[in-house]
């Protein structure tokens, strides 16, 4: 086991006496975390969502805020086929059948309901995207808001908890758990002024992400992204796993998680892949491909920072330009100058600091591959899009680590399970906290998948320790 992972005790035996006590305590509140209370609190147990920064925000803030759900009436009303099953079989191929297929399944027959109930119910202004298809995705399923910002997905979460009446708790950093034999009976809260305080819980739902943020645990478990651009929220230290280390529960995936290809370098801003999917492609300084970008934009991350210089060229023409204007990221891109635009491939590249003749040279392949002409030797499919056309757009882009895919092995309840089999008796987790539904590397993520776990696995968490304390609850009175 790690030393990052066992250096400071973070979880005592000896309980003191709680002046509150919740059926439900959250440690989080990014969008696995408030899902979580919403669904707890939706059952009628007293909830608490104790969040360490001021203000909600998290990874969740800082995505696309996309969902994947499959088979929903929005599909069908557009001819799309689309099942659990199938989008089932999209995860176990894209990772090669190295995920957990109990837990896999049960996302996918459940994240349907998830997008429902969280736009019906609680207010989420969640549509179908259309337009585009994602790498790996058998059918058009991802839901988001107008704007396709994960700021206004969380936004919408927070407000439905606050009218729940459920207690979210800010500035209040959860450090140690207490136990009593393997259940979880409290946690112990420290406030920025150093105050700590101590809470009991009935059940306890670790919903406090990954562990990109800290940097120790990135070097011993993903070492070839140690030196990369992170681009996630600075509070991904790992806490779930540590506890978890310490509890003795089993910990799967460490070493998989989200890159992404297209981090605009020097602006930190996100040029989504839509942009390459529909018919852009990368360069690299000797302005030449250097791989298949459709595979996805998570592999590709090592792929760019594999360039001289660890930076890649994302190029693309007018109609991608405007199709991008869908996405607010884009719009900072614009704003912030991280956009280059030119009449000609040449005109282009030298705005870009490439060589001309090879960048012409590179398009006039991808061309030639868009209508059918010739084979791309990385094996990438171009044809079905229009060939590019000016004026022409480039992006300076590097591959940055988003977020962990790895952590606690959880059960389809998403109950934490105990590497001698079994579970912990109240103990749960999702989101980045919980392994995810991506295989042990990058080539495994779907988009979408990261707040599917999220926002599903906590769905189902709550529900799922909702029902146990109030059934405790029952049998206390």
């Amino acid at each position: 086991m790690s030393d990052a992972l066992l250096a400071e005790t973070r979880v005592l035996r000896e309980a003191p006496a709680f002046d509150v006590m919740f059926d439900v305590v959250v440690v989080g509140a990014g969008a696995c975390g408030l899902s979580a209370g919403l669904a707890a609190a939706d059952s009628g147990a007293e909830v608490l969502v104790i969040e360490r920064d001021a203000t909600p925000l998290g990874s969740t803030a800082m995505s696309t805020g996309l969902i994947p759900a499959a088979g929903t009436p929005e599909q069908a009303a557009l001819g799309l086929a689309d099942s659990p099953e199938v989008f089932l079989g999209d995860m176990l191929k894209k990772t090669k059948g190295r995920i957990d297929e109990a837990v896999a399944r049960r996302l996918a027959e459940e994240c349907a309901e998830t997008v429902a109930w969280l736009r019906d119910r609680h207010g989420a202004p969640l549509s179908l995207v259309t337009g585009f298809l994602y790498s790996g995705h058998s059918f058009m399923r991802m839901y988001g808001t107008p704007n396709r910002t994960g700021s206004e997905l969380q936004a919408s979460l927070q407000a439905a908890l606050e009218r729940t009446g459920a207690a979210l708790l800010t500035g209040a950093r959860v450090d140690r758990l207490f136990t009593q034999g393997d259940s979880i009976v409290g946690v112990e809260i420290v406030r920025p002024d150093g105050a700590r305080e101590q809470v009991g819980c009935k059940t306890l739902i670790l919903a406090c992400c990954g562990f990109a943020g800290n940097t120790e645990m990135v070097r011993q478990w993903i070492p070839e992204m140690a030196e990369a651009v992170y681009h996630g929220h600075p509070g991904n230290k790992g806490d779930a796993m540590m506890w978890g280390a310490q509890l003795g529960a089993e910990l799967a995936d460490m070493t998989g998680y989200q890159g992404h290809g297209g981090l605009a370098a020097g602006f930190g801003v996100t040029l989504h892949w839509p942009v390459i999917l529909e018919g852009g492609f990368q360069v690299n300084r000797e302005g030449r491909r250097f791989s298949d970008e459709s595979l996805g934009y998570s592999e590709q991350a090592a792929k760019v920072n594999a360039q001289p210089g660890g930076v890649a060229w994302s190029l693309y023409d007018a109609r991608l330009h405007q199709l991008m204007h869908q996405f607010e990221d884009y719009h900072d891109a614009l704003k912030a100058g991280a956009v280059m635009s030119a009449p000609s491939w040449e005109a282009l590249a030298a705005l870009a600091g490439l060589p001309g003749d090879a960048v012409a040279q590179t398009a006039d392949q991808v061309a030639a591959y868009t209508r059918g002409e010739a084979a791309d030797p990385f094996g990438r499919t171009f044809t079905g899009k229009p060939v590019l056309a000016p004026p022409f757009y480039a992006v300076r882009v590097t591959g940055a680590l988003f977020h962990t895919q790895g952590g606690l092995a959880v059960d389809p309840d998403a109950r934490v399970k105990k590497p001698t089999g079994g579970v912990f008796p109240n103990l749960f987790a999702g989101g980045g906290a919980a392994r995810g539904v991506s295989g042990p590397d990058p080539t495994g993520y779907l988009a979408g998948n990261g707040l599917m776990t999220a926002t599903t696995l906590g769905k189902i968490a709550g529900r799922t320790a909702a029902a146990q304390s109030l059934k405790g609850r029952a049998v206390e009175g």
